[in-house]
């Protein structure tokens, strides 16, 4: 069955064509994402625009204008891009620093709130300085692995094998020990 076969059946009530789509775009949605940054963020905020917009593909695609794929990748980035820019707001200015105190697992925070801050300051400027070193697969594949991410998973969100996902982590590996050892 088709994008275009599915997205009609989703927009009729059929959960399952639904579903199916989400879950073959879901990889697209995580990549995407995985480019951006949100200050104040993380990146699983980002993952969900672009949910919100793989939604928006869903409903508002007119066949005939382009491949689903194609305009579903438009939704998905501009969602994405938008809330960045929302984050970015002087609205969201006393947001963008803010610091839990406890974490989503309920416990207290071991650092203070402003170790805190360093620690996101310095996690920060760390991938602003990669990310001109690595290449963008390498990169993505770097930040997914430091957020607890397996190759696996990595792999599935970059529409990669594993094994290239293997080498990408390695061969970031080896450039990122030339710059700090």
């Amino acid at each position: 069955m088709t994008d275009e076969e599915l997205v009609l059946l989703a927009r009729d009530g059929v959960k399952s064509a639904q579903e199916e789509i989400l879950n073959k775009y879901s990889g697209l949605v995580q990549a995407i994402s995985a480019r951006f940054f949100l200050h104040g963020g993380e990146n699983e905020d980002l993952v969900q625009e672009g949910m919100v917009g793989l939604y928006s593909a869903i409903n508002n695609y007119e066949a005939g204008t382009a491949s689903f794929s194609t305009y579903a990748y438009a939704c998905i980035r501009n969602s994405v891009v938008d809330a960045m820019k929302k984050s970015l707001g002087a609205k969201n200015l006393a947001l963008n620093d803010f610091v839990p105190i406890v974490e989503i697992s309920g416990e207290i925070s071991p650092f203070s709130p402003e170790e805190e801050v360093i620690r996101r300051e310095n996690r920060r400027e760390f991938l602003q300085k990669i990310s001109k070193i690595l290449s963008s697969t390498e990169f993505k594949a770097i930040v997914m692995r430091l957020d607890g991410m397996g190759v696996g998973e990595i792999a599935s969100a970059l529409s990669k094998t594993q094994k290239s996902v293997s080498n990408a982590l390695s061969r970031a590996k080896t450039k990122l020990e030339k710059l700090y050892l």
